[in-house]
């Protein structure tokens, strides 16, 4: 079991992992060694997920999950398989721990009627200050 947070936990058996060959440079070893890492994680059919978290999960991962609701991640970061390995799980527990976090409703407010009295006071406090380096004016 892998712990995401105090609720949830994913089972091994959801993440499927498979290994292709990285781009990029790497000399000869790069046409050698399937060091990429791609994960993937069927979120619409996980029985760990509850349906606000597993719908906020497929909205934040965008372009990386599927229509069906599988989310793919590629890593491609670091020379070694088991390096990129850690590194699309610690990908994928970042964005379920994103997701779990509850939405906050923001509630709006209005300015008190003191704070809108201190904001005139400095508005005009400042137009003094600006007036006084004016060019007197010439007495006719």
């Amino acid at each position: 079991m892998i712990r995401v947070t105090n609720r949830i936990s994913l089972d091994e058996s959801e993440i499927e992992e498979s290994f292709v060959r990285a781009s990029g440079p790497g000399g000869q070893n790069v046409n050698k060694v399937s060091s990429a890492v791609q994960l993937r994680f069927d979120a619409a059919a996980s029985p760990n997920l509850s349906d606000p978290v597993r719908e906020r999960l497929i909205r934040l991962a965008g372009r990386r999950a599927t229509r069906e609701g599988v989310i793919v991640i590629i890593a491609q970061r670091f020379r070694t398989q088991e390096r990129n390995r850690q590194d699309a799980l610690e990908r994928l527990i970042a964005l379920i721990e994103e997701a779990a976090k509850p939405v906050i409703i923001r509630r709006p407010t209005k300015p008190t009627f003191a704070s809108k009295i201190r904001r005139r006071e400095g508005k005009a406090a400042r137009g003094e200050v600006k007036a006084m380096r004016r060019k007197p004016k010439a007495d006719s």
